[in-house]
């Protein structure tokens, strides 16, 4: 029986060991996966949360990759192995296999393609020959064949062998120090995609009330935003799936100007999850000072720009009261990734989510481990400039005026 995965690092995220001892392991690989520099953001704004920026010029999807944590190693830890995991997925070494949907499922197992999610201008010809690429089901660990433009993160042409008719994005995409490890973490990367768009379609419920916080870590969060002079605003946004996640806005207090910052998280411990947002929101609010992303248009900083983000927030703000409870939101914590994957596993199979494949990236000697996750009934992020409402937001959206 292999031996359990127990957590070894559970401070500000769940890893098998502590970032200083991945970023050991990654930092001999860095210069021939093309990563130049690890830059330190934080003392561009006055919040003080660590951020870093690491810069891969001859990316073929985003050059620049940002990392968050409460310290600066698990920042600059963050920032490495986001870029490490998009550098697996642009250059994919796995057998991939020519055929029409209709052909493939003849003699294999393939992915629910009615429940991938669409994109908008497109439609998925079954007659017509594409590329697929092999992952596992989970739950059953049999082969599954999956479309390779939604693996592939090449973005330097057009869909390799696709049709273009699923999302071509970093959702599902998950480094970590193991398999089972970085398997935990792209699935909840789906499902706070999910949850996000969900809240997206509905009408805003109540916000979160901070003084219902009891994680220390969190509630010093918080304080760091309140003493910056921002105004904080998180929303429980957990859905039916069960697995805790939030929402984390944050602006200037008042009506001063000024950039805001949106963050996001989801995981089986809620405390881990409301601290993934509250630190991607002060990430994101340095990613709009820094002007680091190069995915974002020029326009995206412009003071009008900056002014109607900041007219949005506050009007969330305006439009909810922080009346909801912490203690609501569902939470799991565990001593391994087993119980976790199991956990996660079934929480999606109860809300109807029976095929949960992912595909193993991972090149032999790099000491990481990259996985992609493809879960059939997921809503893809709202955000994407082509995304196209699945019946899950279709329903969130019924009661929304």
């Amino acid at each position: 029986m292999p031996k359990m995965q127990r957590k070894g690092y559970v401070f500000d995220t769940h890893r098998l060991c502590d970032p200083a001892r991945t970023l050991a392991a990654i930092r001999p690989h860095l210069a021939g996966m093309g990563i130049t520099r690890i830059a330190n953001l934080t003392g561009l704004d006055r919040v003080g949360l660590p951020t870093v920026m690491v810069t891969r010029p001859n990316s073929r999807s985003v050059a620049v990759a940002l990392g968050k944590g409460l310290t600066l190693e698990a920042a600059q830890t963050s920032g490495v192995m986001e870029a490490v995991e998009s550098w697996h997925a642009e250059r994919i070494t796995l057998p991939v296999r020519a055929a029409s949907y209709q052909d493939l499922r003849q003699d294999a197992l393939v992915a629910d393609v009615e429940r991938l999610p669409r994109v908008t201008g497109a439609s998925f010809d079954p007659l017509l020959r594409m590329l697929w690429i092999a992952g596992r089901e989970l739950a059953s660990g049999e082969a599954h064949w999956l479309p390779y433009e939604m693996v592939d993160t090449d973005y330097t042409g057009r869909p390799c062998g696709g049709q273009g008719a699923f999302p071509r994005t970093t959702n599902g995409l998950a480094s970590g120090n193991s398999l089972i490890e970085a398997t935990c973490h792209a699935i909840c990367e789906l499902v706070e995609r999910d949850a996000l768009t969900l809240w997206h379609h509905a009408p805003p419920g109540p916000r979160i009330d901070p003084e219902t916080c009891d994680d220390p870590r969190c509630r010093k969060v918080l304080g760091r935003f309140a003493k910056a002079g921002l105004e904080a605003g998180v929303w429980g946004i957990t859905s039916d799936i069960g697995v805790a996640a939030f929402l984390c806005m944050i602006c200037e207090d008042g009506s001063r100007p000024g950039h805001i910052g949106i963050g996001s998280g989801c995981h089986p411990d809620r405390a881990i999850a409301l601290l993934r947002a509250l630190t991607e929101a002060a990430q994101t609010r340095l990613t709009y000072i820094s002007g680091a992303r190069d995915d974002l248009d020029p326009e995206e900083f412009t003071a009008k720009a900056s002014a109607e983000r900041a007219q949005y927030v506050r009007g969330l703000f305006e439009q909810t009261e922080p009346t909801d409870r912490f203690q609501k939101t569902p939470s799991f914590s565990s001593p391994s990734f087993e119980d976790d994957l199991a956990w996660l596993l079934e929480r999606l199979v109860d809300a109807g989510m029976t095929q949960v494949l992912t595909v193993d990236l991972s090149r032999p000697g790099l000491d990481i481990a990259v996985v992609r996750a493809v879960i059939p009934g997921l809503e893809a992020p709202h955000d994407d400039a082509d995304f196209m409402p699945g019946h899950r937001a279709l329903a969130a959206g019924v009661g929304r005026p």
